[in-house]
């Protein structure tokens, strides 16, 4: 097979590689264990508080919770908020998280279908 035939067959020619590795990027964030869960029940609310999202995601240890939290935030996903008169933590998407709500509805609207 021919190099040309090659790129066009795995969908990564050299003007494609900038999207293919966004996807894997991508990917490697949403995909990682527990981070889908934590967005999706952060699109479905304004804010939430850990003790919350814990409940939400009981199979995730609280550490692993604080792990992947962290991760989010770093990724400009999640921000935690501090309420300055309480003390009390609570997380919500950012814009660019809130940019994922419809990839979200559209995975839920397949998993219905067909999972």
């Amino acid at each position: 097979m021919a190099e040309a035939d090659t790129k066009a067959d795995s969908g990564c020619n050299s003007l494609d590689y900038e999207l293919c590795h966004h996807f894997i990027n991508a990917f490697q964030i949403i995909g990682k264990k527990w981070n889908g869960l934590i967005i999706s029940s952060l699109c479905d609310t304004r804010y939430m508080r850990f003790r919350d999202l814990a409940r939400c995601i009981e199979a995730c240890s609280d550490r692993v919770l604080v792990e992947r939290l962290k991760e989010l935030e770093q990724e400009q996903i999640v921000k935690r908020n501090v309420d300055t008169r309480t003390g009390i933590i609570s997380y919500v998407l950012t814009p660019k998280g809130a940019d994922l709500k419809p990839v979200f509805d559209q995975v839920h609207h397949w998993a219905d279908k067909w999972v």
